[in-house]
């Protein structure tokens, strides 16, 4: 019995010594076999970490001048790399501000949308695009026991959605203040038709103004009050589907300095202009 046990003994260490001699040769075959890879060209070898953000280029974000706030944040765009002009991509880029940030008041629900539509040097121009509230304050106005009112008016260039609320009377004994559905088509036939006399017959810029303290939902609410009372009337959304073709000059006078587009007159023709650093441009 212990001849057989040291006879598995030995061949277990001939065993053990074989794997021993076959790793170590193919080691020192691989290693001398793949001296380029050892020098840095290994699979999984770390590759060298780029910022993304050294590559890219910081803008300001620029309002028009309906709005008290006109400077709104700055935005990230990838610097230009051959045909790929950073421009390019930064327009019609839609930037979502709250009126509390752009007014600097309390009214936080109602969110203005404002597209860019020209980049000049580090600052993207932006216009008014559409208008919104937020969920959670639709969601507040919703409420039982009362009738919710919902008109849309589809004009050349903007569409309006305005919405209203059934309020109860003072003298009211009954708990539910629900309208009658002719008193609705009542309702929503003058929400039409004061939302389409108030756009149609007023540029952009009026447009907006009247979006910002809300006067079109204020006059709905007054003009409704002979067919049944109404509380929280406002313009909930505004979509922009239609736009004329893009002109620089109609843009910057959105912007407020339409009027350093002009031609000079008086004395200001002609005027030198002396530069800080005296530098003086070489005449060809």
């Amino acid at each position: 019995m212990s001849s057989s046990l040291d006879g598995l003994n030995s061949q277990l260490d001939t065993s053990k010594e074989k794997i021993r001699a076959f790793w170590l040769s193919e080691q020192h075959h691989g290693v001398s076999k793949n001296r380029r890879l050892m020098k840095g060209g290994q699979k999984g070898a770390k590759k060298k970490v780029v910022d993304p953000f050294s590559k890219k280029d910081c803008y300001d974000v620029e309002a028009p001048a309906m709005f008290n706030v006109r400077d709104i944040g700055k935005t990230l765009d990838t610097r230009t790399q051959g045909t790929k002009i950073a421009s390019d991509s930064l327009k019609c880029c839609v930037f979502e501000v709250s009126l509390a940030d752009l007014q600097n008041d309390e009214f936080a629900f109602r969110k203005f949308k404002l597209i860019t539509e020209d980049v000049q040097g580090k600052n993207s121009l932006t216009n008014f695009c559409g208008m919104d509230i937020t969920h959670d304050k639709m969601c507040s106005w919703s409420k039982k026991c009362q009738t919710m009112i919902e008109a849309h008016v589809d004009g050349y260039l903007l569409h309006l959605f305005c919405v209203g609320f059934t309020k109860k009377c003072n003298s009211q004994i009954r708990k539910t203040f629900y309208a009658q559905h002719q008193q609705v088509r009542q309702i929503r036939k003058k929400m039409r038709e004061i939302m389409t006399r108030e756009v149609q017959t007023t540029d952009l810029k009026e447009v907006v103004n009247k979006l910002i303290p809300d006067s079109i939902g204020k006059d709905i609410e007054k003009a409704c009050q002979s067919v049944y009372l109404l509380h929280d009337v406002i313009v909930r959304k505004v979509k922009m589907l239609k736009k004329p073709k893009f002109e620089l000059g109609k843009l910057m006078e959105l912007l407020g300095e339409g009027s350093c587009s002009g031609k000079a007159t008086g004395d200001e023709a002609g005027a030198r202009v002396e530069r800080a650093d005296g530098h003086e441009p070489r005449i060809c």
